[in-house]
């Protein structure tokens, strides 16, 4: 897979699902050397997304920014983005991201400093069909088990009309 990482996809019974990228210490919460304590909940954390979303003649453009404002670093996160319709999985997703079924895409960032902005994710995704809106949920599902005591900034529901013009959240 070259640069790519291997992704795996875990359900868990309440229906959330967790991106983890197999071999690079994510999946045990904190990499080793990290200097960050492993334990869960031990390590504070205020993961945020942000961006905009654009609909036009079936098209759907999603920009994802994802940071994290501390006070603790994290090695990552991992966002979910919900489409309220079918999207046509055919399209090439950033490496870092992946289809959770034809209404799920999950995109998980790099190692987050804190109070930084760290990743970008550009999505040119088509819906099937051409919908008058779109309602686009984007939420946190992996956050390395850290404390977020703020956890509204990592959760938005945008409803999109199909103008074209930027709805930013």
């Amino acid at each position: 897979m070259g640069a790519m990482r291997r992704v795996m996809l875990v359900a868990s019974t309440a229906a959330t699902a967790v991106v983890l990228s197999a071999g690079s210490g994510v999946g045990s919460g904190i990499g080793a050397g990290s200097g960050v304590d492993a334990a869960p909940g031990a390590v504070e954390a205020d993961v945020a997304h942000h961006g905009d979303v654009s609909l036009w003649g079936g098209r759907l453009a999603v920009r994802l920014h994802t940071g994290n404002h501390g006070p603790s670093d994290l090695v990552g996160a991992t966002a979910r983005l919900g489409f309220s319709v079918p999207v046509v999985p055919a399209r090439k997703l950033p490496d870092a991201c992946l289809w959770g079924g034809n209404q799920v895409v999950y995109c998980q960032s790099g190692a987050l400093r804190a109070d930084g902005r760290d990743s970008e994710f550009l999505l040119d995704l088509r819906a099937v069909g051409d919908p008058a809106e779109v309602s686009v949920d984007i939420a946190t599902v992996w956050n390395g088990g850290a404390d977020d005591r703020n956890p509204d900034n990592d959760k938005h529901h945008v409803l999109v009309p199909a103008t074209g013009d930027l709805y930013v959240y």
